[in-house]
C-alpha cells in the first residue's frame, strides 16, 4: 500500500481478464472467466506487485468475471512461488453495480467518491467504458485501440480523487498481463 499523505495518485485501470464465450439463457453479467482468464488475472497481480502498484483501494464491476479477476489478480499480488511480489495490508474493496456497461463518466464519477487518502485506486471494469475513460484522462497519450482483456493503464495525478476531471492525468505505464 501506498502512503495517503502525498500529492501524486495513481489510478490503474484493468480491463476484466479472459471471460467463456456467453452462453445461451445465461446473463452477460454471470459470464465467468476462462482457464486463460485465470491464469492472465494471477499474472496480472504478480505484475501489479512487481512494479509497487498495490491498490488502496479496488472498484470492481459486479460482473462475476470482473470479481473472478479481481479475486486472481490478489492471488497474483501475494507473492505466487514464481514471483515473490510484496502483499501489504487487504485494500477497501467495493463491488460496483454501476460499473457494468458502464459509460466512462460513471466510471469517473465512482473514482470521485474514493476517500482522499488513498494514494492508488485500481478500477476493473469492462470495454468500451474503461478504455474510453482511460482516453477521457490523457487523451493525446490513449491508445486508439483501447485496452484488451488483461490490460491495464497506470495513470497519474496530482488532482484529489474527488476533483478527477477530463485530461486530468498522465499515462505512465501500459500492460497486458499474460499467464
Amino acid at each position: 500500500m501506498t502512503d495517503g499523505t502525498r500529492h501524486e495518485r495513481t489510478l490503474v485501470l484493468l480491463r476484466h481478464a479472459k471471460a467463456e464465450q456467453p452462453t445461451p439463457g445465461r446473463p452477460d453479467i454471470e459470464r465467468p472467466l476462462a482457464a486463460r482468464g485465470r491464469a492472465d488475472a494471477a499474472a496480472a497481480g504478480a505484475w501489479l506487485a512487481r512494479h509497487g502498484l498495490l491498490p488502496d483501494v479496488v472498484l470492481c464491476s459486479a460482473a462475476v468475471r470482473t470479481r473472478q479477476t479481481w479475486h486472481d489478480v490478489q492471488l497474483g499480488m501475494t507473492g505466487s512461488p514464481p514471483e515473490d511480489g510484496p502483499a501489504g495490508p487487504a485494500p477497501a474493496v467495493r463491488y460496483e453495480p454501476d460499473a457494468y456497461e458502464a459509460h466512462p463518466e460513471d466510471l469517473l464519477r465512482l473514482i470521485r467518491q474514493v476517500p482522499p487518502t488513498a494514494a492508488t485506486v485500481l478500477l476493473i471494469a469492462h470495454n468500451p467504458g474503461i478504455s474510453l475513460l482511460s482516453a477521457l484522462l490523457d487523451p493525446p497519450r490513449a491508445d486508439p485501440e483501447g485496452l484488451r482483456t488483461s490490460g491495464f493503464v497506470v495513470h497519474r495525478t496530482a488532482a484529489p480523487w474527488a476533483a478527477l476531471n477530463h485530461a486530468a492525468t498522465r499515462i505512465e505505464k501500459r500492460h497486458t498481463a499474460r499467464g
